[in-house]
């Protein structure tokens, strides 16, 4: 019996989808609920499992080929013979399908180093394996140890099709890669923030040494109690939400000719992945404790990494928190993210002379940068929204206090 292998539900604010990658081929045995194909939206790689038990028989929609929610991709051959025969000494089902339910990272990291899933202790959800438990594993073995050879059937990352090397008008040697639907979907939102809204920034500094100093006092309690280290991102967070509530203007959005006035706060955290950037949401922060939001920001770094963000948690936001410090940037213009009106970019912090009470200091420095959109946020709020985070995070206390 022949099956049709369909694409799946799209969610609503995504209209199409691009075949990443196939982790089988024509002719090769498939259990239920292993994963057959990666697809990529605009936001996030979403894996389609096997409907059934069976052998693949026919791929009718190739790698880089656009699809739509309920199109046909591939069928599978689910008669009588067609379901492959567990191995002598195999182990359970759920252990089988381990590689097929890891993660694209996951699975790329396995094959560049010719690693079985079942060699791996996952201590993700259900016994996922994670990222850290491959690199634990690699960290343990030692540099003499040989990994097992990698099953003939095992599945690889989606990488880009990168084509063979050629000769430029110029005479030059260049590659051309196909942009990724999330590089060109991040590329389609920047230009039309550029082209739509009246984009200005406006800069300040903070000093960073009372942060610095809470941090230092209270990191090991802190990660001792809630199980999650102490960054910088909650004081950042719990600053502008604080913030927002006294300039509502900043997060509010526009749409058409109407000002739409958010009565929560939804904040983008800016989080880079082998794909590209991606900005996850956390909600309601004026809500979440301090180990709320480092614990979210966590969770949310490593399932981009491994790309395994939902597409909810990249949809909406009403202001958004970027990060360059922490590749080094020493300064920068942020773009705001359509259809929020302003965003904040943070950066290294770096030891500065300053003048305190007439005596020249050493502090450790950081400058902040909002970008905002001047339609709707006067450059006056602006500078006041941008003072009231800094003076929150030279005097933490002011957050605790609401002051």
């Amino acid at each position: 019996m022949s099956i049709e292998v369909k694409i799946p539900p799209l969610p609503e604010s995504v209209s199409d989808a691009v075949i990443a990658a196939w982790h089988k081929k024509p002719g090769e045995h498939v259990r239920r609920d292993e994963n057959l194909v990666d697809i990529e939206t605009d936001k996030v790689v979403l894996e389609v499992p096997a409907p059934k038990d069976g052998i693949l028989t026919d791929i009718v929609e190739a790698e880089g080929n656009t699809v739509v929610a309920g199109q046909l991709i591939g069928r599978l051959d689910t008669g009588e013979g067609a379901v492959a025969k567990p191995e002598a000494g195999a182990d359970e089902p759920a252990a089988k399908n381990k590689a097929a339910n890891a993660s694209p990272a996951v699975r790329k990291l396995l094959a560049e180093h010719n690693l079985h899933a079942e060699q791996i202790e996952g201590t993700g959800k259900h016994g996922r394996i994670l990222k850290e438990d491959v690199e634990h594993f690699l960290s343990g073995r030692g540099a003499a140890a040989k990994a097992a050879p990698a099953p003939a059937s095992q599945p690889t990352a989606p990488a880009p099709q990168v084509r063979a090397p050629q000769i430029s008008a110029e005479g030059r040697p260049e590659q051309r890669v196909p942009m990724t639907r999330l590089r060109a979907r991040v590329a389609e939102r920047l230009v039309q923030a550029q082209h739509n809204a009246a984009l200005l920034t406006t800069f300040n500094e903070v000093n960073m040494q009372p942060v610095l100093d809470l941090r230092s006092r209270y990191k090991d309690s802190f990660e001792k109690r809630h199980g999650v280290r102490l960054g910088f991102m909650s004081f950042f967070v719990k600053a502008c939400c604080e913030a927002l509530k006294r300039f509502p203007e900043v997060n509010a959005s526009i749409d058409g000719n109407d000002i739409v006035y958010h009565g929560f706060f939804d904040i983008g955290i800016a989080v880079s992945s082998e794909r590209g950037l991606v900005v996850p949401i956390l909600r309601d922060v004026d809500q979440l404790s301090a180990a709320d939001i480092e614990s979210q920001i966590k969770d949310y770094a490593e399932r981009a990494r491994d790309g395994r963000l939902d597409i909810e948690e990249l949809t909406g936001g009403t202001f958004s928190i970027t990060n360059g410090g922490v590749f080094g940037s020493m300064l920068s213009t942020p773009i705001i993210n359509p259809p929020q009106s302003a965003i904040l970019g943070m950066h290294s912090i770096k030891e500065r002379p300053v003048v305190e009470n007439g005596e020249i200091v050493i502090r450790p420095m950081m400058y902040l940068a909002l970008s905002y959109d001047h339609r709707l946020i006067d450059g006056s709020a602006a500078v006041r929204f941008l003072v009231t985070v800094k003076e929150s995070l030279e005097d933490p206390a002011r957050i605790l206090l609401g002051v």
